[in-house]
């Protein structure tokens, strides 16, 4: 069983003249980031490994979490491959981890995320929205042979305030 926890980063700001991957949170993607992060909480999900974007806002987003959730630092990394916009990149990622884990956060990207969560899970999003968190659970053993999921919970932050 596997089970990958995606995560969009938070709402960015555009008042700042930097590159894209330097975008920061605007504060309403703080303050959801917060809201979303406390209800994943209270699921108690089991997380082995998380990983990010390299971009700012994703970063910013996956240090919230991982506060709000207690997961030790040491259990992150930021990929590269997580700054895809398709999904490709992505899922190419997802299907290379390491077979010893089992459950999986990941900080990124739309249009990537929601392409993943509808291409993998059996519950279909029009958008995953900022600091939206989409749950999917894989009834295999290897990363290799991901495919046909089941969408577990999905938790939008408009719902939440």
């Amino acid at each position: 069983m596997k089970t990958i926890i995606f995560v969009r980063h938070g709402k960015s700001s555009w008042e700042y003249s930097v590159d894209d991957k330097d975008r920061p949170l605007k504060q309403r993607g703080i303050d959801d980031a917060h809201k979303v992060a406390l209800e994943l909480k209270r699921t108690n999900n089991v997380i082995d490994a998380c990983f990010s974007s390299p971009a700012n806002r994703a970063l910013h987003t996956a240090s919230i979490f991982l506060r709000m959730l207690s997961v030790n630092f040491e259990q992150f990394m930021v990929q590269d491959a997580l700054y895809d916009f398709s999904g490709e990149s992505v899922l190419h990622f997802l299907k290379s981890l390491n077979d010893e884990l089992s459950s999986i956060m990941i900080f990124g990207h739309n249009h990537a995320l929601t392409a993943l969560v509808n291409m993998l899970g059996d519950t279909y999003l029009e958008n995953l929205p900022t600091s939206g968190v989409a749950i999917v659970e894989f009834n295999f053993n290897h990363w290799s042979d991901l495919k046909d999921g089941k969408t577990k919970q999905i938790i939008i932050p408009k719902e939440l305030r």
